[in-house]
Formats: structure tokens, sequence, C-alpha cells
């Protein structure tokens, strides 16, 4: 049985935080009719936010660029929400939290201790929210403050989601494991900005934002391997997958599971097709088992 982190997921192929998880009903749609293996909901935070001004998504040629800023309803109010995927789902919810100190981060993880999450995903990678994300997931020593102290308030797992927004990812990613991390994972958005060249003015409401889809998906693959190479815990890899291919490609690099945002704006059912065509590629290749695919490419050099 595919186990991950003590988690039992369906299939490797996972929702991404800030996709469809804003409520309970929306995260059980993506595991029921999208056949995800398990769900991540939307970054929840110790108070409510009401995001960056519109317009805050735009695609582009390669994926789309966002600066949403974190919107939530604070953990008090989201609890309901994390009860019904709990109740509903029928696969793993992951908590996705977030704070500007460790002691908030462990405020929103004992406050949502009791919607029963499986685990709790550190968002300390968006590039996008002043005081929150990246603003704190750059600096190794807050990043090991912040994993230590959530994980002093639970014995649930934790994955601390990294920003490649930094010169050595690696660096990040070895402070959370030194702070107890479970796993981690890679990568959030890549900062970029967009402009309309009619009157010269930023697309954005924010004016820059983060880049995800397609064309993030080789900078994902890298930290990935870096990050394997480097830790002794999983890493959970995101970051441009679109279909199977990608998926394999990202678990060759080092990935232990797969999460999948961007694709989900054009089909639902992303997450059954990519499991579907990566059991399929482990029967051409005689492989018994898809832990067989995780790390493959190092093998190689």
């Amino acid at each position: 049985m595919y186990t991950l982190t003590g988690l039992k997921p369906k299939n490797p192929i996972i929702l991404a935080a800030g996709i469809l998880g804003t409520t309970g009903a929306s995260l059980c749609r993506v595991a029921r009719e999208g056949g995800a293996g398990a769900v991540v909901t939307k970054s929840i935070g110790p108070v409510p936010k009401t995001g960056h001004p519109n317009p805050s998504m735009v695609r582009l040629d390669g994926g789309f660029l966002n600066a949403m800023g974190l919107p939530n309803p604070s953990y008090p109010d989201f609890l309901q929400e994390l009860e019904i995927a709990k109740k509903d789902s029928g696969v793993p919810v992951i908590a996705s939290i977030f704070g500007g100190t460790a002691a908030e981060f462990s405020e929103v993880a004992e406050g949502l201790l009791p919607g029963k999450p499986d685990a709790f995903e550190l968002n300390v990678s968006c590039p996008h929210a002043e005081g929150y994300g990246a603003a704190v997931g750059s600096s190794p020593c807050l990043v090991e403050a912040i994993t230590a102290a959530v994980k002093d308030v639970t014995n649930l797992p934790v994955w601390v989601k990294l920003t490649p927004n930094v010169s050595d990812i690696t660096c990040i990613g070895t402070a959370a494991e030194s702070g107890g991390a479970d796993a981690v994972v890679a990568i959030n958005t890549l900062k970029g900005m967009a402009i309309d060249i009619e009157s010269g003015y930023p697309i954005l409401g924010n004016r820059s934002g983060g880049l995800s889809g397609k064309a993030v998906k080789p900078v994902a693959v890298k930290c990935v391997y870096d990050l394997y190479s480097a830790l002794e815990i999983p890493v959970i890899g995101v970051g441009g997958v679109t279909s199977w291919k990608d998926a394999v490609e990202i678990m060759m690099a080092g990935a232990s599971a797969v999460q999948v945002g961007s694709a989900v704006y054009d089909r639902l059912d992303i997450f059954s097709e990519i499991s579907t065509g990566i059991e399929a590629f482990l029967r051409r290749k005689s492989y018994s088992d898809v832990k067989r695919l995780i790390g493959l490419s190092h093998e190689m050099v």
C-alpha cells in the first residue's frame, strides 16, 4: 500500500494548496470526481484576510500569474469546512497554514486540531503576501523555528512548502528538516510580473505576483532533484505538472508524491488521468511499484 509520512493517499497525485481548497465541498469534489489521492486546503492564517485587489490572476502563454494575497477567513471560521472535507472526501486532508511568526503558526495549527486534519503543510513560500510566506521562508533560522513550533503542538505529520525564490533551496530544506519536518514540498510559485503595453500599467492589482503552470516545471524538477540529494525526509514535488509524463519526471527527480495545481483550471479529472498514465507506464516498464520511480534519475549519474 502506498504511504507518505504515515498517511495513506489513494494515489500519489495530490491537490495543491490554494486550488479549490476554500470549502469542504470543493475539496470533496476534487477527491471524488477528480480522483485526487489526497487534498490540501487553502492556506489558513491567524486573522481574516481579504487578499489583494483585482485583477488577482491572469493567464499567460506558459501558465498563470497570480497575486491572491492569501485571502482566508482565519482558522476559527474554517473549522467547519475542514470537518466537512474530513467527513466526506474519503482521502487524507492536509491543512495548509501560514503566519508571520513561529507563535502564529503554532496558534493556527493548534486552532485547527479540532477539525482533525491528517497533516499540516506550512506555507513559508507565498511570494506575494507581505509579512508572510517567502518573507519568513527565505530565512533558514525562521523556517527551523516555525517548523519546531508546530511540531511542539501536534504529533501529526508536518510538511513544509518551500520557496524557489532563494539562492539555495537546500539550505531552507535542511532547516525544515532540522526543525522536525516530516517532508518538504517544492516548489511554490516564482516571482513574476506582467504589464499592459497599451496603458503601461502592471496588470495585477498587486503589481507583481507568482508564476505557476508549465513554465515553472524545469525549476521544480531541479529543486526536487537537489532536495532529494540533500535531505533524508521525503520531497513532494509541485510546479507545472500537467500530464502523467510530467509527474513521472518529477518523481524520477526525487519526489515521493506530486501535487497538481494550475492544471485543474482546464480539467478536474487531471488526477485520475495522471494516476492512470503512471500505472500504464509502470506496467510497460515492468516496475512493480511506484516507489521504483522515486529518485530514479539519481541512479543514472
